[in-house]
This record gives C-alpha cells, sequence and structure tokens, in this order.
C-alpha cells in the first residue's frame, strides 16, 4: 500500500541579496520577467536619501543570483518599465534625482545582447506615470505629474505611444481626467482601464480619485466608466479575468463617519465588471494596507503581500493575504520574512513569488528617525500548490 501524499507548506524562503537596498514607489516602475528566460529584471528606484538609482539587476531564479547588467541604465525613480513583445524592455520617464524636475527620456534593454540603448523621446517629460503593452505591440504612456511653473506639480491627461518598430513616439488621446500615481490594466480586446490615483492641488497630500476611464486602441480613445466606491491612491489593481479587475487597499483617507481617524481604514476591495463598467464591493481585507503588492497567481486568485499603513513612523508590513474571486474570500498565508512596502515583486514561471528590496522602516520605527530604512533583502513565495 503506497504512502498518502503530503501537500507540501506555503513559506517564504530568502533568496539573494540585492547588490544594494533600493525602493520602487511607482506602481509601474516594478520588476519584468524577461520573454524566454524566467529571469527578472528590476530597473532604478530610490536608494535611502530619496535619489533616484542609475542601476539594473537580473534575478535568476533557478541559480539564485542577481547579476548587473553590462551597461547601466540613467538613474530614475517613479519611472515605468515594460515588458515587450519581442523580449526587450521599454524605461521611460520618472525622476532623474531626489526633486523634479521629470524625465522625457527613454531607454530600451535588449537582454539578448544585454545592453540599454537611448531611444526617442516623450514630447512631455512625466513621473507617476502608467505604461501597458498594447495587442499592437505599442506601449500606452499616460498621465502621470509634470512640473508646473516654478516649483509646483500638475497631474497631466496627455498620452503617448511608443512604437518598438520606429522607436518613436507619437501622441495618443488625452485621459479624460488628468491623473498621477494611477493604476492601468490591459483588458479584453486591449482596452485599458486606468484606476484611481491622485490630482495634484497644492496642498500637502494630494486628493485621491474615484474616478476612472477605459481607452480603447481601435479608436484611440479615452471614456469615463463607473467611479470607484472609494477613492484610492497608492493602491493596487490586479486582472482576475480579461473582463474584472480587483482593487485592494489604498492609502488612509481620514476621518470617517463618526470622526474617528483610522489607520487601518483602506481594508476594502472592490471588483470592476467591464460588460457593465460598474464596481461593486468585494469582501474586506482582513486588515489595511497602502504601498503593498498584489500579484496574479491565475485566474480568480490575487496575492497580496505586504505594504504599511503609513510612510512615517511605520515597519512594513510582513502580513500576505490570498484572494479567491469564485469564493469572494481572504486567506491568510505565510508571511514575509521581511516586512516592506514599495517594493519589487513578480510571478515567476515556475509560480513562485518574488519579493525584493524595498522600505522597511520610517521616521520613530527606525534606528536613525531621520533615514529611512531600506533593505536589501529578497525572498520568494512557494505557495505549497494551494
Amino acid at each position: 500500500m503506497s504512502s498518502p501524499t503530503v501537500a507540501a507548506a506555503a513559506k517564504w524562503t530568502a533568496a539573494h541579496d540585492l547588490a544594494a537596498a533600493a525602493a520602487w514607489f511607482g506602481q509601474h516602475d516594478g520588476p519584468v520577467v524577461l520573454k524566454g528566460t524566467g529571469k527578472v529584471l528590476v530597473v532604478g528606484g530610490a536608494d535611502a536619501t530619496g535619489a533616484a538609482v542609475g542601476r539594473a539587476a537580473v534575478y535568476d531564479p533557478t541559480a539564485d543570483t542577481w547579476t548587473g547588467t553590462a551597461t547601466q541604465p540613467s538613474p530614475r525613480r517613479l519611472h515605468s518599465v515594460t515588458a515587450m513583445a519581442d523580449g526587450k524592455v521599454l524605461v521611460a520617464g520618472g525622476i532623474g534625482g531626489s526633486t523634479a524636475p521629470g524625465l522625457a527620456s527613454a531607454e530600451v534593454y535588449d537582454a539578448v545582447a544585454n545592453t540599454w540603448t537611448p531611444v526617442g523621446t516623450m514630447s512631455q517629460a512625466r513621473w507617476g506615470h502608467s505604461a501597458v503593452l498594447l495587442p499592437s505591440g505599442k506601449v500606452l504612456v499616460a498621465g502621470g505629474s509634470a512640473v508646473r511653473a516654478g516649483s509646483s506639480v500638475r497631474a497631466l491627461r496627455s498620452a503617448e505611444l511608443y512604437d518598438p518598430g520606429t522607436g518613436g513616439w507619437t501622441k495618443a488621446a488625452d485621459l479624460t481626467d488628468a491623473r498621477s500615481g494611477h493604476v492601468a490594466v490591459v483588458l479584453k480586446d486591449g482596452k485599458v482601464l486606468a484606476v484611481g490615483g491622485t490630482a495634484s492641488v497644492g496642498t500637502d497630500q494630494d486628493p485621491a480619485l474615484a474616478f476612472c476611464e477605459v481607452y480603447d486602441p481601435a479608436t484611440d480613445s479615452w471614456s469615463p466608466t463607473g467611479s470607484l466606491l472609494r477613492p484610492r491612491a497608492l493602491h493596487q489593481a490586479t486582472a482576475l479575468s480579461d473582463t474584472t479587475v480587483l482593487v485592494t487597499g489604498g492609502r488612509a483617507p481620514g476621518a470617517g463617519d463618526d470622526g474617528v481617524f483610522d489607520p487601518f481604514s483602506r481594508r476594502t476591495a472592490e471588483k470592476y465588471d467591464l460588460a457593465t463598467g460598474v464596481w461593486t464591493a468585494a469582501k474586506d481585507m482582513p486588515a489595511g494596507r497602502a504601498q503593498h503588492r498584489a500579484v496574479a497567481l491565475g485566474p480568480g486568485a490575487v496575492l497580496v503581500v505586504g505594504g504599511t499603513g503609513s510612510d512615517a513612523d511605520e515597519a512594513g508590513y510582513r502580513s500576505v493575504v490570498q484572494y479567491d474571486a469564485a469564493a469572494d474570500t481572504w486567506t491568510a498565508r505565510p508571511g514575509l520574512l521581511t516586512g516592506r512596502w514599495g517594493f519589487a515583486a513578480a510571478m515567476l514561471s515556475d509560480g513562485r513569488v518574488l519579493a525584493a528590496g524595498g522600505a522597511a522602516r520610517t521616521g520613530l520605527a527606525a534606528a536613525d528617525p531621520t533615514v529611512t530604512e531600506l533593505t536589501a533583502a529578497a525572498e520568494l513565495f512557494d505557495g505549497g500548490g494551494a
């Protein structure tokens, strides 16, 4: 009689550290899986002083090694990183130092040649923008922030298309609403959903947006769609299928209807249906979080990892939960070895999830309250077949 099969337990295991600590605080500046290799590319980011990083590295999950690219890209943070159909990677915009102005420049990484090559310049310098690959092979860059007159900042409505065939940029239709720090998700027929974000109004904290819109590449047009049930910034948006999107968490909005401030109030999650253009409430997460990462594990399943309640006097969360769309339920999963927010996260070709870098502690939670503690630690999640 054969012994029963015992499923492996889900767990995080330590991976090889990054060469230097870095954090990625944008929505579209995260790692990409290189086509045909299963390796992961991370580019730029911010160091502990908030300055832009001018380096890139490739993670090999088989060898558990990070290797710097042969040439290095320009320093950038709050930029965009997009894997293209030809296996190359487009990096665009961002901030080149610790403060504005933004960058209009773009570079392409060729993994085969292991080189970075400058490509055509965007018509608008921008950071905090979205960037997604369309079925046509072009990359749609939309919104973001730019410097107004003097040192003030404005959110952008403009959008542009990068054509890898020509290496050039062309204007796309403007967004219906100026926004920055939003998330864009490609859905059925190449349509793109832009979710939430912020609009600069000159205050210490820009207001979060509930407005959403859809881009149709067939007509080069943006159309308003259903608004989020709650305005969101520093949230995550993840495709559950080719017509539905899950949005999780975000920055706590402040006092609730009872006048009590709840730093963990953004427990809520929502689902968008492309067919109806309507957002509906999903089951609340066990706890709120912002600047976390959400990784699609397959149709109807999303892993939500880490995050924080505030970027001041805070330690990164170790908490990890998994969403099941069919049951509309959240399940606790093993926590990170290192709590973090603003980190790199990617689904590997073997089904594991990589988490690397990010902010670990800040303010009174850090050893030096004046310095944000970043981490170089990396780790891998194995779901144990669940």
